[in-house]
């Protein structure tokens, strides 16, 4: 079986799409009968080819104008560039060598070329909604959506399979194509590089991490920011980390400057994904004040090191979070709200230590071969389907 799988992010570009890739990757490189050809984006204005385990899995990178110090955001520029590259590459490969599907991550650029390669060459394929590919998902893309709702109805009617990432996912995308038959696949962990290890937390500190993430205003950051500005007098122990980069890191920055707060929020800028592990393994908590996520790495990451999680309630969190026995769910937008729930944490190491364990476990659950096998076998139905 050869599958043609289409992602414009791909490490170090993007952020948990990307990520999921990577691992999926991994995975397949480990099923006998499976060959797939990744089509990305470059880092640079070079074309890059890297084979992933044991050489039936191809990564090829297409340059579309990348440089050092947009790899973290995606501008519509670098879309539009990635839809013809992605697209010219795609249809080179397929012209070259048989192939059996297509398996396309995000509705728009991915999903339309999928669809139109399809169409040619006369191949079923597989959209994953990924997060931004779903209208009424991002503010960002907010007048976008408009022009795409019919595209994005097109390539989802045609397609063998559409798969959300999350519950929540699922039922913001049948807001725009109610008919629509939508399977669930969760983003995956891997439990052996993200685990426990309490001897790693510091005794004279109370460390929250974001976790590995971008800096955009989605994230609701600078909620979490206020929450530690306003528990500080009481708790001069704690300590906020944030891994990554993005758009809203100067305004954040800015933020803490004026707050007072440099000794005590540190930004790590971006972190390789293999080093990220020991920065939650030292913490003692997990806070995500999103205003919307598909389903997020790193809280998968931070529920494997075995953390407490804190979370508003978009995307996949419930998924994820069942409050009070792993966690706490977490009203949007106020620091009123995750300050009260830090400070329950703080003051109640038992709890902390069972919600820690209910994680983990949790985490034990959703292996990227699961999730990988899941995929495999969406594709041997696609192949019935030709």
């Amino acid at each position: 079986m050869k599958i043609l799988f289409l992602n414009y992010e791909y490490p170090p570009l993007g952020g948990g799409a990307g990520n999921a890739t990577e691992y999926l990757l991994r995975e397949y490189a480990k099923i006998p009968d499976l060959e797939v050809h990744l089509v990305t984006s470059s880092v640079d204005d070079e074309y890059h080819r890297l084979s992933v385990g044991t050489g039936t899995v191809t990564v090829h990178s297409v340059p579309i104008g990348k440089n050092a110090t947009t790899l973290h955001f995606q501008s519509i520029i670098d879309i539009l560039r990635y839809s013809w590259s992605g697209y010219s590459f795609a249809k080179k490969l397929l012209t070259e060598s048989h192939f059996d599907a297509i398996h396309a991550f995000f509705s728009v650029p991915c999903g339309a070329q999928a669809y139109f390669l399809g169409k040619q060459f006369k191949l079923s394929y597989i959209v994953s909604l990924r997060g931004a590919d779903v209208p009424g998902f991002s503010e960002r893309f907010g007048w976008i959506y408009g022009i795409l709702i019919p595209i994005i109805q097109k390539v989802w009617k045609h397609a063998c399979a559409v798969v959300a990432v999350s519950e929540g996912m699922k039922w913001l995308a049948l807001t725009t194509s109610p008919k629509q038959e939508i399977k669930v696949i969760y983003n995956g962990v891997n439990t052996e590089d993200f685990f426990p290890d309490v001897l790693q937390q510091p005794k004279n500190k109370f460390i929250i991490t974001l976790g590995a993430t971008r800096i955009t205003t989605r994230k609701g950051i600078e909620y979490l920011i206020q929450a530690v500005a306003m528990l500080l007098s009481h708790y001069p122990h704690i300590s906020l980390e944030i891994m990554g980069d993005g758009n809203d890191k100067v305004r954040l920055e800015t933020m803490v400057r004026d707050l007072c707060l440099q000794d005590t929020v540190k930004f790590f800028g971006r972190i390789p994904r293999e080093k990220t592990f020991s920065y939650y393994q030292k913490a003692h908590i997990f806070v995500l004040p999103s205003m919307n996520e598909g389903m997020s790495n790193a809280m998968l990451e931070a529920l494997a090191s075995g953390l407490p999680i804190v979370a508003t309630d978009t995307g996949g969190s419930k998924e994820l979070v069942t409050d009070g026995i792993n966690g706490y769910i977490i009203k949007m937008q106020s620091a009123e709200d995750i300050a009260e729930k830090i400070k329950r944490l703080i003051e109640n190491p038992a709890l902390r230590r069972s919600m820690a364990e209910a994680s983990r476990a949790r985490a034990l659950t959703m292996s990227w071969k699961n999730i990988a096998d899941a995929y495999h076998r969406l594709y041997q139905q696609a192949m019935k389907k030709q």
